[in-house]
């Protein structure tokens, strides 16, 4: 680590939410949960709430790669978090900004659409995405409908058979998590061998921005040194229990994760 050896930096690349509930602000708490310093380069602005996505505005390329160029250069980065990108020029940026943070292992969330549904990545930058982001990625963490988008496998394709296809696209790794599985299990596929990660559902719990939470996890793991596996199993922890902990009664819509326990009240 470049940093503090005590406590590792984690980069977010991703989108801003201003509900607070997704994206660069949910990174941030999951990585203040993990016990990571977080850093930021914000690639969009979205005008967001739990009930969807009014507006978004892409950040200009040089100003993504300067973000980046900023924090790696001061304090070094010992994982980087990739989410939204929003298109090809966007894309660009990022790859071009991955090149300044040197061997730190990348955790890639191919943020496509949205909880609420609104589309979150141009349909020409889908290739761009496979092409140019999914080889750098060390993992990628692709919920079950984005993995069926860039794999291209049918509606019946497994969480196994996609994790495999993703993986044969360039990443070292891949967790196909299982949100909007049956079962709920993520399936991690590493190239050599599938791990298959179970834990607590919470059905009925506050999920806005548990992907986010997600994939934040498994990178601040990484920046502590803890091995793949092991990481994807802490980061299915935190998730879930951000799921459970979610603060359901805030806005209209599903309400977002919890990740630092905001929800089970806190001393003065």
């Amino acid at each position: 680590m470049t940093s503090d050896d005590s406590v590792p930096v984690c980069l977010t690349i991703a989108g801003s939410d201003s509900g607070g509930g997704a994206g660069i602000q949910a990174d941030l708490k999951a990585f203040a949960r993990c016990r990571v310093h977080g850093a930021c380069a914000i690639t969009a602005i979205t005008a967001q709430n739990t009930v969807g996505v009014e507006l978004v505005t892409q950040v200009p390329g040089p100003t993504i790669i300067a973000q980046v160029h900023a924090v790696a250069e001061d304090m070094g980065v010992d994982a980087v978090k990739v989410g939204m990108l929003g298109d090809e020029a966007t894309i660009d940026a990022v790859v071009e900004a991955l090149a300044l943070v040197g061997d730190a292992p990348v955790v890639v969330d191919p943020v496509m659409v949205s909880a609420s549904g609104a589309v979150l990545l141009d349909r020409n930058a889908k290739a761009a995405l496979i092409e140019r982001v999914l080889p750098l990625a060390t993992v990628a963490t692709p919920n079950l409908p984005e993995a069926r988008e860039l794999a291209g496998l049918g509606a019946d394709a497994g969480q196994e058979d996609l994790a495999r296809a993703i993986q044969a696209l360039g990443p070292e790794a891949v967790v196909v998590t299982g949100g909007h599985s049956d079962d709920g299990a993520d399936v991690l596929f590493d190239g050599s061998g599938t791990l298959r990660i179970d834990g607590p559902r919470y059905a009925d719990g506050a999920s806005h921005g548990s992907g986010c939470t997600h994939s934040s996890a498994l990178a601040a793991f990484l920046a502590r040194g803890v091995d793949l596996a092991e990481a994807t199993r802490w980061a299915r922890e935190i998730a879930s229990e951000a799921v459970g902990n979610g603060l359901a009664g805030i806005g209209a819509g599903p309400g977002p994760v919890d990740a630092l326990g905001l929800s089970k009240g806190a001393s003065r």
